[in-house]
């Protein structure tokens, strides 16, 4: 007997309600990244690890996905490495690809690959899914969709501020309040400068990253297990621990923020402030934090994370300026821009707070509901002439079953009327419909039947 069917850990089935819930996520976040002038762009699902790994950081580069090579993986394999279980020799041996972590370095690699057929600055939005061999939690998932859209060919921070403006408008037509929290990678430059910390600045990012989640002791724990001194870590730890509204954070910036990086990335947050000022939102609070670093290494500028303030979840977006990504793959002097929406976060926020219209769960507009086979045909001619005026529409195919069987499967799905076709109606040329709300039925016209279900 064969066991009950299951899906990997960190994944997730959706039923047709949950991916219209889904869908009605990714048409507002695709609305918006339209009117700001993005083209809609798709890579492989799988990617070179060349490609991949490096990109991410050394935690990023663990949680990559890999692929076994086809056919007889384990032929270039040695029998030392074999024996002595080098994994990570191995790694590299059996697997030549992989899933893709995100979607900014696939899209990098596009742009080197077809440089010459855009033109620039360029930009792209993108909805696909990526994986990552995380640890599944709430709101943590092996396999999720993230909503790009990034600007490739500039270094104006005026990009940077739409993007700012593209986060409003998406989130106020979700009715969602969040928090933006923003900050520069060149800051923290500033910070390992200030600190006398240089040499040790990617692990130092790394552990900001995870200040929410360790609290000030982990951070200091981590900070004396990657060898700073008292001297080091009181200075981070007081940087950390600076509350203020976001002009004392910048003036705080300015006292501490010594060498030249740092101050440019202090100067680009003023900038930036000020380019977005006038323009803030009731449902998007703007942050300058601190603490935020974001520890995919390739950001370079101005970095982004949302969050809820309705619902305790982690980031819902993340994004930043990165200015060499495309270096990497031969293509110097790039610099970008981008942001991505955690789609599935979004759609387990919005169900927490039951934030949906009421119309996107109505599959169907109207139901026919034919008596007999003669009048079966009947409705198939008058549902196609409702489907050519723009409405969704149900024959229903089983002319023997109770009618009050149709009328409860008609609620169940939604759908707020029925039109039914009998003899009476097949002899005299009219519809009977009902509205399945109010109980209200009525003879009609075809196209006084079209008017009313439109205009309800």
């Amino acid at each position: 007997m064969a066991g009950k069917p299951s899906i990997p850990s960190g994944t997730r089935d959706f039923g047709p309600e949950e991916v219209a819930k889904r869908q009605y996520i990714i048409d507002t976040i695709k609305q918006v990244y339209h009117r700001y002038g993005f083209q809609p762009l798709e890579t492989p699902v799988m990617e070179n690890l060349s490609t991949l790994l490096g990109k991410y950081g050394d935690e990023g580069d663990k949680l990559v996905y890999r692929i076994l090579n086809s056919g007889d993986f384990l032929k270039k394999a040695t029998d030392t490495d074999l024996q002595e279980r080098n994994i990570a020799q191995l790694a590299g041996v059996v697997s030549e690809k992989g899933l893709r972590y995100d979607l900014t370095v696939p899209f990098a690699r596009y742009v080197v690959m077809h440089q010459h057929e855009l033109s620039f600055p360029f930009r792209r939005y993108q909805i696909q899914p990526v994986w990552r061999a995380d640890r599944p939690q709430k709101g943590r998932y092996r396999e999720f969709y993230q909503c790009d859209a990034d600007v490739i060919g500039s270094n104006s921070l005026l990009l940077d501020a739409e993007l700012i403006l593209m986060i409003r408008d998406v989130f106020e037509q979700l009715r969602m309040n969040v928090t933006l929290r923003i900050n520069n990678r060149k800051i923290l430059d500033g910070l390992a400068h200030y600190a006398d910390c240089r040499e040790q600045f990617n692990e130092l990012v790394t552990t900001l990253d995870k200040a929410d989640k360790i609290g000030m002791e982990g951070v200091q724990k981590e900070l004396t297990t990657i060898g700073l001194n008292e001297e080091q870590i009181n200075k981070i730890t007081d940087y950390l621990g600076f509350r203020g509204d976001n002009k004392q954070k910048l003036h705080y910036l300015e006292n501490i923020l010594q060498n030249d990086i740092g101050r440019q990335g202090l100067e680009e947050l003023w900038e930036l402030k000020d380019r977005v000022a006038e323009y803030w939102s009731n449902h998007v609070e703007v942050e300058i934090d601190l603490s935020l670093a974001r520890g995919l290494s390739y950001y370079t500028g101005t970095i982004y994370e949302a969050v809820s303030r309705d619902v305790q979840m982690g980031s819902i977006l993340g994004g930043g300026r990165y200015d060499n990504l495309t270096g990497i793959f031969g293509l110097p002097n790039m610099s970008g821009v981008g942001i991505s929406f955690g789609l599935d976060r979004i759609y387990d926020i919005l169900n927490e707070l039951n934030l949906y219209p009421a119309t996107i769960l109505r599959s169907s507009d109207v139901l026919f509901i034919p008596f007999d086979l003669t009048c079966e045909k009947a409705a198939l001619h008058y549902a196609d002439e409702f489907r050519h005026n723009g409405l969704r529409v149900e024959v229903y195919p089983d002319v023997d079953t109770k009618l009050g069987k149709k009328f409860k499967y008609a609620d169940g799905k939604g759908i707020h009327f029925a039109i039914m076709i009998g003899e009476e109606e097949f002899k005299g040329g009219y519809l009977t419909l009902k509205n399945l709300q109010t109980g209200e039925q009525m003879k009609t016209s075809q196209k006084e039947a079209i008017d009313r279900i439109k205009s309800s």
